[in-house]
């Protein structure tokens, strides 16, 4: 089994991330820790800093999850980035954080988490901080 899960170092992606690590540790699954930039901006608050990854990756390797952490450099959409990363992996189960949002909020710069939730063609887990 494998476990994609949307990474963005804020309290909704850790709390995917956390959620992700119980689901990977209880059915004995591998876990595939997707981040990118929104659109090609690595600047912005949603691309991990090097340091939040290599702690990540010392926790799962701490933890003993099989795993993989991508960061994304190809300019997608972050929901197109989780999507394609769990279509060639062939996920069985997405896992991503979610945080309310104003109307006009979803209608100017759209939706990671409605999209995948939308577009997926696994489970996907929604879970919020």
């Amino acid at each position: 089994m494998t476990i994609v899960v949307g990474y963005i170092p804020s309290p909704p992606g850790l709390a995917a991330v956390e959620a992700a690590i119980e689901e990977a540790e209880r059915r004995d699954a591998r876990l595939v820790v997707v981040n990118s930039g929104v659109m090609g901006d690595y600047s912005g608050p949603s691309f991990a800093e090097p340091q939040d990854l290599d702690a990540l990756d010392a926790q799962l390797t701490e933890r003993g999850i099989d795993h993989e952490v991508r960061q994304m450099t190809r300019g997608l959409a972050p929901a197109e980035e989780i999507l394609s990363v769990a279509a060639e992996v062939g996920a069985d189960l997405i896992v991503i954080g979610v945080r309310k949002r104003s109307p006009l909020g979803k209608l100017v710069t759209g939706s990671t988490a409605q999209q995948v939730l939308l577009d997926a063609t696994c489970a996907v887990l929604a879970v919020k901080a």
